[in-house]
């Protein structure tokens, strides 16, 4: 049992005990014969005192009670000694398999209540078959008592029986014997049954230990005594919800207890109230797990240059000469630069055997920049692709006629995207490149028809209305953003105004005049 600190385990605590079988005769002889040896008589004691809680026909939970009717039944002293005595026979017990010990906290009434499993001991053949049980009853008895209880409760056959041959079974199996009723299902049974099972289960599963990977003892150990969240992560044993998040996040994230510690001692991982802030601590966490992949990664390619470079050229890559050359139809077309030295087979046939970084140095004609060096390398050391696949990859992309395209994120997509798809070998790396090549020609098509009948749109426009808008063509669907407004036009000869029209204008006009004055 471990407790931190004496006061959380007091005979004023309540406690619960629980088990789910009745001691026969030869299990009480295997607790004083093998057992008792091993953790000694005040354990046992203690054991059978949490069983006859219950009668010996009874299974299931006692009533809960305060822990002082442990100490006087096994006549401990209300005080620290009896407490350290306590705590150190039922951990005897939990050690050899006898009791388990679950401590539960109610925040609501701020009370912790101790659950006490009891279970039952081993048989004497699988006591036997446990290494470490029979090693530790060695050492407390000796080898010749050992031996002796060995053969104590070691089955005997009777006198003659070896003598008898060809042992056959007899037994009656139960669909020989029984049958079962074909009638209609019960769905009242049916819901019953349900309803009964993941009870049970539950119950059952919540007894058995889960293995932890991040304990709250050895984060304690590592925690900084003077960090100002050393109180919060203190209370985490009492959260069982927030200690299973976090070993989630060491599961997710493969962190171990150096890193998850270093996590809570950060500013904002708790709130006011101690409650963990799960949101953050993950994000957090993401960003570590990105630190590490990334650290990683470099030291991968760094380990893969050393290597590679206290060997051969051809030996330390391990490339073989194919025993097939590609065929005529899946040979790629010779770049312009290589024209004129290598014929279409001999490219391939280089593609298909060169290191990658061979090949780059073929490209170009000095040294390679660091650009194509460092993400090729990553693709090829990280993303494991192999050679034959990062030249057909590095020759796809020198075959572009859009240069500026080249990018990093652009060149790891297309990576990622063969990654996804499985090619893993030169012919499929071919295909792969082959449907691309079809596919943006298609694109390109489509695009040119696009644009030529929005120029034809465009152009008839301006023909039906004699006048048009400058830049209004194929960004704007080959019309004018404006709709067409009517327009007057001038047509006959100019109509003459007579004298008395004349001065019958004038006259309004003087009108007008005098009244703004």
């Amino acid at each position: 049992m471990r407790v931190s600190n004496r006061l959380e385990f007091t005979e004023n605590h309540r406690y619960v005990a629980y088990r789910d079988f009745a001691l026969s005769g030869l299990d009480r002889r295997i607790l004083s014969h093998l057992y008792q040896p091993m953790v000694g008589g005040f354990a046992i004691g203690l054991y059978m005192l949490l069983y006859h809680h219950l009668e010996d026909e009874r299974i299931g939970y006692t009533v809960p009670e305060p822990q002082r009717r442990l100490f006087l039944g096994l006549d401990l002293e209300l005080n620290d000694a009896g407490r350290k005595q306590l705590i150190e026979h039922s951990s005897k017990l939990e050690a050899v398999g006898l009791l388990q010990v679950y401590r539960q906290y109610d925040p609501a009434n701020e009370e912790t209540l101790y659950e006490y499993v009891l279970l039952r001991p081993l048989s004497s053949a699988e006591f036997f078959t446990n290494l470490h049980l029979t090693l530790l009853l060695r050492d407390k008895v000796g080898r010749v008592s050992l031996l002796e209880l060995k053969d104590q409760f070691a089955p005997e056959r009777p006198v003659g029986l070896a003598r008898f041959m060809n042992r056959e079974e007899t037994t009656v199996p139960f669909y020989e014997l029984f049958r079962l009723n074909a009638g209609p299902v019960d769905p009242e049974l049916e819901a019953a049954l349900a309803e009964s099972a993941p009870a049970s289960e539950a119950a059952a599963s919540s007894r058995i230990k889960k293995p932890e990977k991040i304990r709250h003892s050895d984060m304690l150990l590592r925690f900084p005594r003077g960090s100002a969240n050393r109180t919060y992560v203190e209370r985490l044993h009492l959260q069982t919800e927030s200690m299973e998040q976090i070993n989630y996040l060491a599961y997710k994230f493969d962190l171990e207890v150096p890193e998850i510690c270093r996590l809570l001692d950060e500013d904002g991982i708790f709130e006011l109230d101690g409650t963990l802030r799960w949101d953050e601590l993950q994000s957090r966490a993401n960003l570590t797990y990105r630190q590490i992949r990334k650290r990683g990664e470099e030291r991968e390619r760094y380990m893969a240059r050393l290597n590679a470079s206290s060997r051969s050229s051809e030996g330390s890559l391990g490339l073989e000469e194919p025993d097939e050359l590609p065929l005529a139809a899946s040979y790629l077309d010779v770049p312009a630069q290589f024209a004129s030295k290598l014929s279409a087979e001999q490219y391939n046939r280089l593609l298909r055997t060169e290191p990658y970084t061979r090949m780059q140095e073929r490209y170009f004609p000095a040294s390679v920049p660091d650009f194509f060096a460092n993400i090729f390398e990553k693709i090829n050391q990280n993303y494991k692709l192999p050679d034959p696949v990062v030249n057909v990859l590095f020759h796809y992309l020198m075959s572009m006629e859009d240069t500026q395209r080249l990018t990093k994120p652009f060149i790891d997509s297309i990576a990622s995207n063969m990654l996804a798809k499985g090619i893993d070998t030169y012919d499929k790396a071919v295909a792969y490149v082959r449907s691309q090549e079809k596919l943006n020609e298609t694109l390109e098509r489509r695009r040119r028809g696009q644009n030529a009948a929005d120029a034809g749109s465009h152009s008839q426009g301006y023909a039906a209305g004699g006048r048009g808008r400058r830049g209004s063509g194929a960004a704007n669907g080959g019309g004018s953003r404006k709709p067409a407004m009517p327009v007057v036009n001038s047509e006959g000869p100019a109509q003459e105004i007579s004298q008395e029209e004349r001065e019958k204008m004038r006259e309004l006009a003087r009108k007008l005049q005098d009244k703004n004055r």
